[in-house]
This record gives structure tokens, C-alpha cells and sequence, in this order.
């Protein structure tokens, strides 16, 4: 059997979708969807389309901006799908594609989780925060 480099372990392991190797598209991905805007925004969207002002409303403390840069980073995804609707003013809605849809199990699934479990994490962080 052949013996490899380092390197071209590295090459094979990012062919096969290494999501630890930093130069994997899967890295990358898995960048973009543990943001906390996407979870939120994901999140809000699993229930229905929404238009961009009542997502903004939702999503408590996200800027225009942010909210802005994270449509279109999910859009380019593939995960949000945005519908323009000719009137004045014009309408835009934003709804989850059937990628987004897969996606908005897990990441409703982390949320519910935080939401049930905040109490137990404040303990923790206040015992560890108080140990000498």
C-alpha cells in the first residue's frame, strides 16, 4: 500500500467534505448556519412566509442591516426563497425553501433547546463565575 503526505491527506479530506478541515465547504457552511441572526431568522420563517418589516419586528434586536446581510446570504444558499410582489409600495416576502425547510427542524430544535435549558446554563455560569 502506498504511503500519502500530510498534504495529500489534506486534499483527500477536503474532497470527501472534512467539515474540520477550515478550507472545506463544509466548514464554511457550517459557519454561515450556527450565526445567530440565521437560527432566529430560519426559526421565524418555519412557520410561514413573512415580509422583511415583520421579521424585523420578531427578531428583537437585529439591525436592518443584519437582518438585510442575512436574507441574502440565505437566498444565495439556497435556504430562503424571496418573492416580489409588484405594488405600491412594492411587497417582498420571504419564505423557506424545501433546503431551508430541512434545515429549520435542527435549528428550531437548538432554540427550543436554549429555551428550555437557559435556567440550568445561568447556574452553571454563576457557580463557576463565584469558584475562586
Amino acid at each position: 500500500m502506498a504511503t500519502t503526505t500530510a498534504a495529500q491527506r489534506r486534499e483527500q479530506a477536503r474532497i470527501e467534505y472534512d467539515a474540520f478541515i477550515k478550507s472545506c465547504p463544509t466548514n464554511q457552511l457550517l459557519d454561515r448556519i450556527s450565526d445567530k441572526w440565521v437560527s432566529l431568522v430560519v426559526s421565524a420563517l418555519a412557520g410561514g412566509s413573512m415580509r422583511y418589516s415583520d421579521l424585523g419586528r420578531k427578531i428583537a434586536g437585529v439591525s436592518p442591516k443584519m437582518l438585510t446581510q442575512t436574507l441574502r446570504s440565505l437566498e444565495r444558499d439556497g435556504i430562503v426563497a424571496r418573492t416580489v410582489t409588484p405594488s405600491v409600495p412594492v411587497r417582498v416576502d420571504y419564505e423557506l425553501t424545501p433546503l431551508g425547510a430541512s434545515l429549520s427542524c435542527l435549528l428550531s430544535a437548538v432554540k427550543d433547546w436554549a429555551e428550555l435549558h437557559i435556567e440550568q446554563v445561568n447556574d452553571a455560569r454563576e457557580r463557576y463565575d463565584s469558584a475562586p
